[in-house]
């Protein structure tokens, strides 16, 4: 199952997850989808990595993933890929149907015609770098290679489907009612058609008819109005189910399901609002890697991620630095974990944004993100562009695109970007909140209130006044195991929790802050060209390490984060 819960009672969905076969080039790293046969063959689990094979560890390349599935019914079909890592050109019975890049962000594809009987699919991955990626990169954390989220067969009963709704939630505050601005995509294969949508929550039904476009997109606007909901928040994280019907006559053929949570973000002078209540928002940065599963975290071990947030008092989590499985967000939905997510660009200078590929790239994932995540009531701020060359002309002009495209979108949720350009950041007028990565004590040996009042100092005068402002990285790395009793000794236990508690002091009561994210929440692997600082090919901030296993510093940050929601 790829979501927590069905999104489709009519529509057949096949999961394709489970064992795959996997095919290595024997020599080199070339290999195509076609020759799949002279290449070497291990088995996979689907989600899942190669980096788990013995054989793979570091492989940086390209692999053949195959699949053969059978259905018993001729129709049209969807495929749906929740990610590949990070490059995929999929074919299907020997001819290629589509091309997807990012490892972060899902893609579907649409087959008009699929016969009965057997199939054959295969999806041709590169996680290598240089010039079919601008942003997967060297990175801070590693690029691993494999289809990496769930994959799904859908076999809609026509060549006519919900393909997307988006849900915005409204409070009229004289009635102090809530309302549902949906707007509904559906599709059209095939020739004109007059349809009956229904969209059900709670209480509400409104009822549409159209004429569909022929081989195109027509697009419903309707309201639905409950006479009573509970509104979502992180104390209170109540969710509806919304659904989505089409018919016609009286035989209903296709449908759409997600939760909604209602729930407004809103920035009103320095403070972030949700539902017209201001938050502090309290947590840690999180990157989707673990020891035993590279990026392809099992459900399992989301909501064990998840259950540690929340043992921490974390209200919040920021996804780091890319769009997370949809799984994870399900999760936050339900736990009422607010979300900063992101896009997938980290630590691009000026020369790494000027590659060919870096633009194209940004405005897809953005794109993506933006438009599959829409209905998730926990992500209350969209980022982008994370410490990429926001003092460049250049940087300037992508951040303002980036969100000018985030708007086009969606105008219910405030926009972000992390910087730590701290002498000559230019872009703190363009988001409307502010984000900054600050590590005193770590990286450089000065006061954190000094350095936080010397910042706002700075850019106050230059775009950042009377806007929110948040912490969104601070911290210290620590090797597990390493204990100093002087507790002077950089990477060492009791120094990162020292560094800890002397950063969540000053930052978590600060008059001008609006959240504080903690750089972070678990131990990851790095690319090895980033290897130079990071002990044991890892970013080793966390509080846990790559197996989940508590550092000294994990019960300080939950009793401090406790005495700060209180």
């Amino acid at each position: 199952m790829s979501r927590l819960f069905p999104e489709h009672r009519i529509r057949t969905t096949c999961s394709l997850d489970g064992t795959w076969q996997f095919y290595f080039p024997k020599q080199g790293t070339l290999l195509e989808a076609k020759d799949w046969r002279q290449g070497e063959e291990h088995l996979l689990e689907v989600p899942g990595v190669w980096e788990v094979l013995n054989s793979r560890v570091n492989y940086r390349g390209q692999a053949v993933a195959r699949r053969v599935f059978r259905t018993e019914r001729e129709g049209p079909a969807r495929l749906v890929f929740k990610g590949v890592s990070h490059t995929g050109t999929v074919y299907l019975d020997g001819e290629r149907i589509g091309f997807h890049h990012n490892a972060y962000t899902p893609f579907s594809l649409h087959i008009p015609q699929l016969s009965a009987g057997e199939h054959e699919l295969l999806v041709h991955i590169s996680n290598q770098h240089g010039e079919i990626s601008g942003l997967h990169i060297p990175n801070d954390y590693y690029n691993y290679g494999g289809i990496n989220r769930p994959v799904t067969l859908e076999l809609p009963e026509r060549r006519v489907f919900i393909g997307q709704v988006r849900a915005v939630p409204r409070f009229d505050a004289t009635r102090a009612s809530w309302a549902l601005d949906c707007t509904v995509l559906v599709e059209n294969l095939g020739d004109p058609k007059t349809v009956e949508l229904e969209l059900l929550l709670a209480d509400a039904r409104v009822v549409e008819h159209a004429l569909l476009a022929e081989h195109g997109t027509t697009e419903f606007r309707c309201r639905l109005e409950p006479r009573s909901v509970r509104p979502w928040s992180y104390r209170d994280p109540a969710l509806y189910l919304l659904s989505a019907t089409l018919s016609q006559g009286d035989k209903a053929f296709d449908d759409w399901c997600d939760r909604i949570g209602f729930r407004t973000v809103s920035v009103q002078g320095e403070r972030l609002l949700v539902n017209d209540e201001p938050v502090f928002l309290l947590g840690f940065n999180r990157h989707e890697d673990h020891a035993l599963y590279g990026c392809a975290l099992p459900l399992s071990a989301m909501r064990k991620d998840l259950a540690l947030l929340r043992d921490l008092n974390c209200n919040a989590v920021r996804t780091s630095h890319y769009p997370n499985d949809e799984r994870f967000l399900d999760l936050c939905d339900q736990a009422g974990l607010m979300v900063w997510e992101e896009n997938h660009a980290r630590g691009q200078d000026l020369s790494a944004m000027q590659h060919p590929r870096f633009r194209e790239q940004c405005y897809e994932v953005t794109g993506e993100m933006v438009r599959e995540h829409f209905n998730h009531p926990s992500i209350v701020t969209w980022g982008v562009m994370n410490e990429c060359a926001s003092e460049t002309e250049v940087g300037r002009e992508m951040y303002a695109e980036q969100f000018a495209f985030i708007k086009s979108l969606d105008r219910s949720r405030p926009t972000t970007f992390a910087s730590c350009r701290h002498q000559n950041d230019i872009c703190q007028d363009l988001p409307d909140i502010a984000g900054w990565n600050l590590y005193p004590r770590w990286y450089d040996n000065v006061d954190p209130l000094a350095s936080l009042e010397e910042l706002i100092h700075r850019f106050e005068p230059k775009g950042m006044a009377r806007k929110p402002l948040i912490v969104s990285e601070t911290g210290a790395g620590a090797l597990p195991g390493y204990l100093d009793p002087i507790r002077r000794a950089k990477w060492s236990e009791e120094r990162q929790a020292d560094i800890l508690n002397e950063m969540i002091r000053a930052y978590g009561r600060h008059p001008r802050l609006s959240g504080l994210f903690i750089w972070q929440f678990c131990d990851v692997r790095v690319d090895e060209a980033r290897a130079i600082g990071r002990p044991r090919c890892m970013n080793n901030k966390g509080v846990v390490d790559e197996h989940r296993r508590p550092k000294l510093a994990y019960p300080l940050v939950q009793e401090l984060f406790l005495e700060l929601q209180r």
